[in-house]
């Protein structure tokens, strides 16, 4: 299970990585690009434990958003493929620093405009409840330096 659960805003942030087809399967591991493309995050999986070096998923020790992408990408969490394109395009990167990583803020900002936004709130939630029962460990993935 679980130990620490993300705020609720990274299921969109994830929503967003499958939308704009952002991760890559090389060398058994996921790469998860940023929504600026300027980096990327490494997902690992052994069994029931997810190690990545995303900032939220090192430091903070819940699953971030490329964890939660990866769950979603191997069927581990339910969601329509719909909800992941009607989320491409947002620019987190910006978002999450305009609002000095007040997630709530940018995700509303980022939300806006979005068609059927109810629908996406409800596949958020949904993915969310999955993921506090979901039978998996998450811990520190190593650190690129550089």
């Amino acid at each position: 299970m679980v130990k620490r659960m993300p705020p609720i805003e990274k299921v969109y942030e994830a929503f967003s990585a499958i939308g704009d087809e952002r991760i890559r399967f090389v060398d058994n591991a996921y790469m998860v690009f940023s929504s600026d493309e300027s980096k990327y995050y490494t997902v690992k999986e052994d069994g029931n434990m997810y190690r990545s070096d995303d900032n939220a998923t090192y430091w903070q020790g819940y699953p971030g958003y490329p964890v939660i992408a990866v769950l979603i990408l191997q069927g581990k969490l339910p969601c329509r493929r719909s909800v992941c394109t009607a989320m491409k395009g947002i620019p987190w990167h910006v978002l999450n620093d305009k609002y000095q990583r007040d997630y709530a803020a940018a995700a509303e900002e980022a939300m806006r405009d979005i068609p059927d936004r109810d629908s996406i709130i409800r596949e958020a939630e949904n993915i969310y409840e999955c993921l506090k029962t979901l039978d998996i460990e998450v811990g520190r993935g190593r650190k690129r330096k550089g």
